[in-house]
């Protein structure tokens, strides 16, 4: 039997505390993978038990029929699986009233952004997804594509503003850095090009808030289905599969109404650039560091990777003495305390985090994750050398056996082939934009 509305779900499985079907969509994300399932649509379901109203989530696939075909039989629904040591908890998620195919029918994304009970548009489509050229300003001509957020973007809001609807928040959740503040840049850069006369509405009508989001997702195998399934009663083809920690820190800077996230575990705050950078060096640059590494001494796995002896030691050293100076952390954000819990998340055994899922895309990931912390210390005549040493782990990376899953694959396999690979790299006129330049 498959999950749908109709389906029973045993006590056991914690099921959406309120009524689906009474809620409007407030909100349409694209980009519904697993981490949005598992992270935004989480603080939402739960804002909505906690009595918010009409928040319900229209999720967007801007090529993919996969997630559409996960959710749409089931009524939107899928379970999360928040896994540790000490158990597995399994519950219902409602939020998400259905998946659209923006390849498959255009219009109805634009219409669900311009329809006037929408209030955010949400994104999770990674660093590749936004569509940087390698000067970090927008690649136009792929903007301009049918699978560009831009366009269903600038499309919505050519409509509302039509139609006399105010503007939108747009909310980026990817690992980005400065990503309220580049996603509006790329949009302006856009809407110059496209939308000329909704530029001035877009800089009064919308907001772009930065956020730092966090939750580990591995992909979800045949095995978890299996088990889901097993304790649902009801085959779960959306399940997705989590650590139990899960943290959300956004800047309070909306356009209109949202749920009232704050008080379902999110982070309201007024500069989130202390829990980005602390996120995207520590967390993010080991676990890019831990892939490349672990890959290259034989580990599939994040789990297995921390506790290799030689490996862990590099991890701490990155987190504790290259990444942690370079931040300016908050007033009461502790960074020794923060290094101590992200490796014991690493070595969560629950969690069958691989590696390789965490390899892809290096050429996007890397600049945020390692290039500015080895830039800071450069500046001040320091080196890093667990990062040094993951760099070296990438390029052995980019030469091996291993699939190169990067937009710039082949230019990246062709530079590291050669020699001086570091500098065909990083260097002046490299591949990858960077303040950092190789001694």
């Amino acid at each position: 039997m498959r999950l749908s509305a109709e389906a029973p779900i045993p006590a056991s499985v914690q099921a959406p505390g309120y009524d689906r079907a009474a809620q409007a969509a407030g909100i349409v994300h694209i980009g519904i993978g697993a981490f949005h399932r598992a992270h935004l649509a989480v603080y939402t379901d739960d804002a909505m038990a906690a009595g918010d109203r009409d928040w319900g989530i229209i999720g967007v696939s801007l090529r993919s029929p996969n997630v559409a075909a996960q959710l749409n039989p089931q009524d939107g629904l899928y379970t999360v699986s928040a896994r540790s040591a000490a158990g597995t908890g399994l519950r219902l998620i409602g939020a998400v009233q259905r998946v659209l195919v923006a390849a498959d029918d255009p219009q109805a994304v634009i219409d669900a952004i311009a329809a006037p009970t929408t209030h955010i548009v949400s994104f999770t489509v990674t660093e590749k997804g936004y569509l940087r050229g390698p000067d970090g300003a927008l690649d136009l001509d792929a903007a301009k594509g049918v699978s560009s957020l831009y366009r269903f973007v600038g499309a919505g809001l050519a409509t509302r503003k039509a139609a006399g609807l105010p503007g939108l928040t747009l909310l980026s959740c990817d690992n980005l850095a400065n990503n309220g503040t580049v996603l509006r840049r790329l949009m302006r850069e856009y809407l110059a090009s496209d939308h000329p006369d909704l530029v001035d509405w877009f800089d009064a009508q919308c907001r772009v808030p930065a956020t730092m989001i966090d939750r580990i997702v591995p992909a979800t195998t045949d095995a978890d289905r299996a088990t889901i399934e097993s304790a649902l009663g009801a085959r779960d083809e959306g399940a997705v599969v989590t650590e139990a920690f899960s943290q959300w820190v956004i800047e309070d800077d909306f356009a209109g109404p949202r749920p009232r996230w704050e008080n379902v575990g999110a982070e309201l705050v007024a500069d989130v650039a202390p829990y980005e950078t602390a996120k995207l060096r520590m967390l993010n640059g080991a676990h890019s560091a831990l892939a490349y590494i672990g890959l290259g001494k034989g580990h599939d796995y994040v789990h297995k990777a921390i506790l290799d002896p030689e490996i862990r030691p590099l991890i701490e050293r990155l987190m504790r003495d290259e990444a942690a100076p370079t931040i300016d952390a908050a007033p009461g954000q502790d960074l020794a305390g923060y290094a101590d819990a992200l490796l014991d998340r690493f070595a969560n055994p629950a969690l069958d985090h691989r590696l390789i899922q965490i390899a892809m895309d290096g050429s996007q990931k890397i600049p945020q994750r390692w290039l500015e912390t080895l830039a800071w210390h450069q500046r001040r005549g320091a080196r890093c050398p667990s990062i040094e040493a993951a760099i070296a782990a990438w390029i052995a990376f980019l030469r091996s056996d291993h699939p190169v899953d990067d937009p710039l694959g082949d230019k990246l396999r062709a530079a590291a082939a050669g020699p001086y690979a570091i500098e065909r790299i990083f260097g002046d006129g490299g591949l990858v934009a960077s303040a950092w330049r190789p001694a």
